[in-house]
C-alpha cells in the first residue's frame, strides 16, 4: 500500500509541474514551431544538430553535448546558416533554458528555409530534470545549471543552480 501511495505522489507532482510548464510555455510561446520532447531527443536514432539560444555565461557552465552555442541577444543568423549543413531539411533542435528564447531563434531559421527545426520542450532545464547529461566548457559531465536568474530557476528541479 506504502509503494502505491508513493507512486501515486510522484505522478500527481510530475504532472502537476508539467501542466504548470505548458501554463507558462502557452503564456510567452507563438507555438510557431513544433515542441521536440527531451525523452524524443534524447533516444539514439533521433539525429539532430544542436543549437543552444542562450548567452555565453549560460553555455559556459553546462551545455548539451555537442551542441552549437548561437546565443539570442548576439544572434547573427549569416554566422548560425555557416555553420549549418547546406541542406535545409536536416533535423535542428533549439534549446534555451525553459525553451522560450529558442522558440525566437528557431522562427528565424524556418524564415530562411529550414524546414526540420524543433524547439526542445523545458529547454535544457527540462533535460536536466529527466535525468540527461550536460557537459562544461571542456566537455565533461557536470550537475550545474545555469538559470539565468533565481525566478526562471524555480523550473530547475536537478542538477546544482548556477546564477
Amino acid at each position: 500500500m506504502k509503494n502505491i501511495w508513493y507512486l501515486f505522489l510522484v505522478i500527481s507532482v510530475n504532472l502537476f509541474g508539467q501542466k504548470e510548464l505548458d501554463q507558462l510555455l502557452h503564456k510567452w510561446n507563438k507555438k510557431n514551431i513544433p515542441y521536440m520532447s527531451v525523452e524524443t531527443l534524447a533516444l539514439p536514432k533521433t539525429k539532430a544538430i544542436l543549437l543552444d539560444a542562450r548567452d555565453k555565461e549560460e553555455y559556459k557552465i553546462s551545455h548539451l553535448e555537442t551542441a552549437i552555442r548561437v546565443g539570442y541577444k548576439d544572434f547573427l543568423l549569416k554566422e548560425t546558416i555557416a555553420k549549418l549543413p547546406k541542406d535545409k531539411t536536416k533535423k535542428i533542435v533549439v534549446y534555451c533554458s525553459l525553451g522560450i528564447r529558442s522558440e525566437t531563434i528557431a522562427h528565424k531559421l524556418v524564415k530562411e528555409g529550414y524546414t526540420n527545426v524543433y524547439n526542445l520542450y523545458g529547454g535544457i532545464f527540462e533535460w536536466k530534470n529527466a535525468n540527461f547529461n550536460v557537459v562544461d566548457s571542456v566537455g565533461k559531465q557536470t550537475e550545474k545549471i545555469h538559470t539565468y536568474s533565481k525566478h526562471w530557476g524555480k523550473w530547475l528541479k536537478k542538477g546544482k543552480k548556477v546564477y
